[in-house]
């Protein structure tokens, strides 16, 4: 019998010569990460432990990218404690205000993820690294306390769900609306511990940005980790980003078997798929876009770890060029990183942006957890591009989220209400 891809990565991060869903295993990281949040959890822990080295300064990552720029003292006395820290470990990945970026976005822009890599993070979203055919998930602060210490971790290797996409995508749809369709579909315990696997013409077609999206909300389906197989996109990827990812390629695993063992395997017809929203609470209260002219909306957040690349950006101004956000509406823009701001800059698309009425904000994740940057009010409903709608995820209680695509977002925008691009008259493939 054959091994999956998250199988085969799994082996040999722990030294076997093959691994399946159920066993216990011990892995070896090849990175480990954490933010301003779940960072000073976790060196209280590492220091209360007894511990005094990290195993390796260089496959460590610190990233304060959820309230900085400091939005108040205490975020100020956590960030603090992270480049403390930092400093006395000697830890090569550090990344401060004015260099850093959403962690999701940054760490593998900047080289530091490569195929067959296991990575973990103490965040949930740390599983967007499989579209580089990369094993990653989110662990707790213990975890991350543990790992910064031996390098390893313990897991419990997932099955792995097969999900392909056939069909060509319609104009507007994207790898989100895809996803959202997704957990729609099987739930937000549709793959409780097991690894997503997205395959199929559709998914070969997307751009690597997309690709991030996808296995970035893995999550949100409960799934362990998500994952896309390597092929020519990911090797361009790779190729166009420091030398970190490219040096690490040789020898890594890139696909599964053909007679791999799965859990099981879904067929989604993606030229079906709709522009899709998910409605307030739940990522899986799904519904198209176009049924929800109704909704009249407060705010607009385009940006996040799931959609704040400038692939992004650039679909948000396409909707908007030449149209203005309506006046009872905030738009704001979370790029992911610094170079983003920049090639946002270089090619037009943030002065596209800005003149449409958005306000362009630092890379940071704070509008998405309901921390800072666009913190919504009591009775407040936002069309985001992030990857959750909780009851209080973006701030009071009473507000409500809807996730949507960049271009279903910036729609919106423009409309006042959900909307759909054709809604405002926007032109698929217009002038940049």
């Amino acid at each position: 019998m054959g091994s999956t891809i998250t199988e085969k990565i799994l082996a040999r991060a722990a030294g076997r010569g093959e691994v399946h869903a159920g066993d216990i295993i011990e892995a070896k990281l090849d990175l480990a990460l954490a933010n301003d949040i779940t960072a000073p959890l976790a060196i209280a822990e590492f220091e209360k432990a007894g511990f005094t080295e990290v195993f390796d300064p260089a496959r460590i990552a610190l990233v304060p990218d959820h309230f900085t720029p400091n939005k108040d003292i205490k975020a100020a006395g956590q960030a603090k404690k992270v480049r403390e820290f930092a400093r006395k470990h000697g830890i090569v990945n550090y990344f401060e205000v004015g260099r850093v970026g959403i962690e999701h976005v940054l760490l593998p822009d900047a080289g530091m993820v490569a195929p067959g890599d296991v990575v973990i993070g103490a965040d949930s979203h740390t599983c967007t690294y499989g579209a580089v055919a990369a094993f990653s998930t989110g662990v707790g602060s213990t975890d991350f306390a543990a790992a910064m210490a031996w390098g390893h971790v313990w897991l419990r290797v997932p099955e792995t769900v097969r999900f392909v996409y056939s069909g060509t995508l319609s104009p507007w749809v994207t790898g989100k609306d895809m996803m959202l369709h997704t957990i729609g579909l099987i739930g937000v315990d549709g793959a409780l511990y097991q690894a997503m696997e997205f395959a199929g013409e559709a998914v070969d077609g997307l751009p690597m940005d997309e690709r991030f999206t996808m296995c970035n909300m893995a999550i949100e389906a409960g799934g362990k980790s998500g994952i896309v197989g390597f092929d020519e996109k990911t090797a361009r990827y790779l190729e166009s980003r420091p030398a970190g990812s490219r040096a690490r390629t040789a020898g890594q695993v890139f696909a599964g078997d053909p007679d791999a063992d799965y859990a099981r395997v879904l067929e989604i017809d993606a030229s079906a798929v709709r522009p899709t929203v998910s409605k307030p609470h739940l990522p899986s209260n799904t519904a198209a876009a176009a049924d929800l002219a109704d909704v009249p909306i407060d705010q607009v957040v385009i940006g996040s770890c799931t959609n704040g690349r400038l692939h992004d950006l650039r679909q948000a101004a396409d909707v908007l060029r030449g149209k203005k956000v309506h006046p009872d509406v905030r738009c704001i823009i979370l790029p992911g990183t610094q170079d983003v701001c920049l090639e946002a800059i270089a090619d037009g698309t943030m002065q596209t942006l800005i003149e449409a009425g958005c306000a362009f904000s630092t890379p940071t994740c704070g509008a998405c957890l309901g921390g800072h940057m666009g913190v919504l009010a009591e009775g407040e409903r936002a069309v985001a591009t992030t990857n959750r709608n909780f009851v209080g995820r973006m701030g009071h209680t009473g507000a409500e989220v809807y996730l949507a695509s960049p271009y279903v977002a910036a729609a919106s925008a423009v409309a006042g209400h959900v909307a759909t691009p054709d809604d405002v008259g926007a032109v698929k493939g217009g002038p940049r």
